[in-house]
């Protein structure tokens, strides 16, 4: 799944691309691949809205969210924004339990 979302995003033509596979974070099966962060850097991005930017992502990845993926975390900039950033990721909170509290 992993590679199959890059291979998607590269329509984005991405400056930076990382996708990572968290489930083993979450109370899913060993080896699942449902909860992904994904930071990428695009001049497509450019003047448009935080909103705007994860719809654009989400139609590229219609087909994957509707049948494999759970949970999807956007970490989306333009060259710019990234540039100020100082080419940093952004860390992930740790999953609260969900399910597996009960």
């Amino acid at each position: 799944m992993k590679n199959r979302i890059e291979s998607r995003l590269q329509s984005l033509q991405p400056q930076f691309l990382e996708v990572l596979n968290e489930s083993h974070r979450h109370n899913v099966p060993v080896g699942s691949e449902s909860h992904f962060k994904v930071t990428i850097v695009s001049a497509v991005f450019d003047d448009k809205p935080l909103v705007a930017r994860h719809r654009l992502i989400n139609a590229t990845l219609t087909n994957e969210i509707i049948h494999s993926i759970h949970a999807l975390a956007l970490h989306t900039f333009t060259p710019a924004e990234w540039q100020k950033r100082h080419d940093a990721t952004r860390t992930s909170p740790p999953c609260l339990g969900g399910s597996a509290a009960e």
